[in-house]
């Protein structure tokens, strides 16, 4: 059955306009029938230093106001209890550094999040963890509390490149992690490793990824190193003091990284992430998918049934507001900007989209002809394949997936 929006709701949740004093439990609340989401993300904003690269939103903070946001998240969660459809089937932690917060704050709120979601022993409960924040006292505690993934920031074996990448952790404490996260009980591992860092080299990337492997992580997640507007490394880049890596060596490195991992048994599910068999990181498949998921904290952003939202990036007002988090964005973007939406985020899965299922929606929109033709035209090319019912991009066409992407985007939404 479609959901539909009770009409005092719809009244403020129009396609392309915001509403950010909309109550967002009250938004959830009007979906006809209700809306569960089973994923749920947490974003935790604190970092001991935000690195030059990053643009997720996260603050420097010596630690007086991480009980009080604690105290604050913890009653944000309690308000999405009736948004909620427990056991949840995934659940992520992330940041900032979520396990910067003191042992003792991570018991309650543990608590919290499992009475929210309910999860039980099919649920995928991943925390990200900076490797030298990493301690066996909290591992214990967030086993305990049903975490059974840990995702670690390792960037890089290399200590030059993590200088560059103002990372302040040495190599060494990955290793150490990830021994101590074994020791507690955590055995789904996932290793963050970036490419393309200005000074390094194809054999610096291979060193890399070597390293990683000699650990025997789960998962991989290998994303080049992208310049985000607004952030000082972008400022850094657009002033000369840095020098980006040439596009033909990015392209060794992703090529390099794609043959590397699949000798080593791991399984290429999307265009930057990698898994043994069993261990694709279903949380992420949730949003790859253009599933449902609820969001908690500042600057954490939800969808549910068309819906999205974006909790205000603001930690002063989040710790002076109560109830739902503040919002800075609601709303339900028309249905060509939603469907290009699920073929960008689709198209990047090694699985592709159910093209009867992506042309049901396009027919409405008079779209389909068009997108036809657009996915006809790259499949006369080799780009695009279709199997199975599904349109993919062809393995040999990767490096162009942000072009292809864009065209296929354009033909629904133009």
């Amino acid at each position: 059955m479609s959901r539909t929006l009770h009409p005092t709701i719809l009244s403020t949740i129009r396609p392309g306009t915001s509403g950010a004093d909309a109550d967002l439990t009250a938004v959830l609340a009007g979906l006809v029938p209700p809306a569960r989401p089973q994923s749920l993300y947490v974003h935790i904003p604190f970092c001991f230093h935000k690195c030059h690269y990053c643009d997720f939103y996260s603050i420097v903070d010596s630690g007086p106001r991480r009980a009080e946001f604690a105290r604050r998240l913890i009653g944000e969660l309690l308000c999405l209890r009736p948004c909620a459809a427990p056991p949840a089937r995934t659940i992520f932690v992330g940041g900032g550094t979520p396990t910067l917060l003191e042992p003792a704050l991570w018991l309650p709120l543990l608590a919290a999040i499992r009475d929210l979601a309910r999860p039980d022993s099919r649920t995928e409960f991943t925390v990200e963890a900076n490797p030298e924040t990493v301690t066996a006292e909290l591992l214990d505690i967030l086993v305990q509390g049903g975490v059974n993934r840990l995702s670690i920031g390792a960037q890089s074996f290399n200590p030059a490149h993590l200088k560059s990448l103002e990372r302040w952790h040495e190599p060494e404490s990955v290793g150490r992690a990830v021994e101590m996260a074994r020791a507690a009980g955590l055995a789904n591992l996932n290793l963050d490793l970036i490419f393309g860092i200005p000074g390094q080299n194809l054999n610096d990337w291979l060193s890399d990824l070597d390293a990683a492997l000699a650990l025997a992580p789960s998962h991989l997640s290998c994303y080049a190193l992208t310049y985000e507007p607004n952030t000082p490394l972008a400022a850094r880049l657009s002033q000369g003091s840095v020098e980006r890596v040439d596009e033909d060596l990015e392209a060794e490195m992703f090529l390099a990284t794609r043959h590397r991992l699949s000798e080593a048994g791991f399984e290429a599910y999307e265009i930057s992430n990698f898994a043994r068999p069993g261990f694709a990181c279903r949380h992420n498949l949730a949003y790859w998918r253009s599933e449902d998921w609820l969001a908690a904290g500042p600057s954490a952003s939800g969808h549910v049934a068309g819906l999205r939202w974006k909790n205000a990036p603001h930690l002063g007002r989040y710790l002076e507001s109560t109830g739902p988090a503040p919002l800075i964005e609601c709303d339900r973007p028309a249905p060509a900007t939603q469907l290009a939406e699920r073929l960008l985020m689709g198209l990047r899965l090694s699985e592709g989209v159910e093209s009867e299922a992506v042309l049901s929606a396009a027919a409405p929109l008079g779209r389909d002809a068009a997108l036809v033709a657009c996915i006809d035209a790259h499949a006369q090319r080799g780009m695009i394949l279709f199997d199975a019912g599904r349109w993919r991009i062809a393995e040999d066409s990767l490096l162009m997936a942000d072009t292809i992407i864009g065209a296929v985007m354009r033909a629904v939404d133009p």
